[in-house]
């Protein structure tokens, strides 16, 4: 698992460099602003995610409940005057300072994934009953849900509700419970669009690709742009020709079409893959788990990531509207950076309690230590 999550966080950060240099350079004075930044996120994110890969079961447990009440009041601290705007999104908690926010939508996701595996593994014989499988899982993931999407952020509201649909899949919930909840959702979704001027722009520019090219479709037209001009093998690390203005996004949302650019096919298959072993690796350590809170945890996580990596490629190769959610582990954001992290920590306290890794720190511990007086005096006879 670490291999791939690795690689993926290397080539991440050297693109975020090479496709925020310009934008950063021209907005800021400093082609390394992004880049520094990042940088701070991926250490402060690598030492959290180090402690949680460390704790026992139990103790993610607890701060599993402990996100869920954080979640809940960064996303109350939004509406407030500490909330901060963003692309028409009201979706950041600032604390007094520009560089200091907090997405609360991202701890959200880990708090629905961690807390959500913890209730419904202590409620695990009870699942059959359709109550006591929804309740309180449903209500609170909603309740999350809907504060994001009461921030104007429909499209990660929407990769919560697949976060929270997976999760009932994978405990074992009856196709008529999923139908019914996946009904009601797909109706709140069409209410949504249909009720807002700017998503039906979008839904509008999807289906007519023509149109509006320097408003609706221009970051989409661009990407195609930039996966076209990568050819095989890229125009080569750092020569992206539409990061001069053209994908103003290109550090965010729409990295991948940067590295098709820059590192051709060769480079969009070698994202694919990663993330494809990054999967493999997560469903293992769910399925290999004897613990049911660390199977449902790693199931979670793997099921966060590769509907959001899924979503966003298929947004920038024109397969579905503009959702605006970043490319896990790989797009420039604090908050998303640090929660993805923070979640491959957890996925790492799983795999290291797996039954083979418990067994294979139990015989390290009963192995005898040499001394330093044995080992020499073996060595003098």
């Amino acid at each position: 698992m670490l291999v791939p999550a690795v690689l993926l966080l290397a080539l991440g950060m050297m693109m975020v460099l090479s496709a925020s240099s310009v934008y950063a350079y021209t907005r800021w004075g400093d082609a390394y602003y992004f880049v520094k930044r990042q940088i701070v996120f991926l250490v402060i994110g690598g030492v959290a995610a180090w402690v949680l890969a460390r704790l026992s079961p139990k103790r993610l447990q607890v701060i599993g409940w402990v996100l869920v009440m954080a979640s809940l009041v960064l996303e109350v601290l939004t509406f407030t005057a500490l909330g901060h705007s963003k692309n028409g999104n009201t979706n950041w908690v600032r604390f007094g300072v520009d560089w200091f926010g907090v997405q609360p939508s991202e701890v959200a996701k880990l708090a629905i994934v961690v807390w959500g595996a913890d209730v419904l593994a202590r409620k695990y014989k009870l699942l059959g009953d359709p109550k006591q499988l929804l309740i309180p899982f449903l209500p609170v993931s909603l309740l999350l849900i809907g504060l994001v999407v009461l921030q104007d952020d429909l499209g990660t509201g929407m990769i919560m509700g697949a976060m929270v649909l997976a999760t009932l899949w994978y405990v074992g919930a009856s196709w008529k419970v999923l139908a019914t909840i996946v009904g009601s959702v797909v109706a709140a979704v069409l209410v949504l669009v249909i009720s807002t001027p700017y998503r039906m722009t979008r839904i509008f520019g999807f289906l007519n690709q023509d149109v509006d090219p320097l408003g609706v479709n221009h970051q989409p037209i661009k990407a195609i742009f930039a996966l076209a001009s990568g050819g095989w093998w890229g125009l080569g690390l750092g020569a992206s020709r539409q990061k001069w203005g053209g994908l103003v996004e290109s550090h965010t949302d729409y990295m991948l079409a940067v590295i098709g650019e820059e590192l051709g096919l060769v480079g969009t298959l070698m994202v694919l893959v990663l993330f494809l072993l990054l999967g493999y690796a997560g469903l293992r350590i769910a399925m290999r788990s004897d613990d049911r809170f660390c199977r449902f945890a790693a199931a979670g996580v793997t099921s966060w990531f590769m509907i959001q990596a899924l979503l966003n490629i298929a947004v920038v190769l024109r397969m579905v509207p503009v959702f605006g959610v970043p490319l896990p582990l790989l797009s420039y954001g604090g908050s998303a950076l640090m929660a993805n992290l923070m979640a491959l920590g957890v996925l790492l306290a799983c795999a290291r309690n797996e039954p083979d890794a418990r067994a294979l720190r139990k015989r390290q511990r009963r192995r005898p230590k040499k001394s330093l007086v044995t080992t020499a005096t073996a060595q003098k006879a």
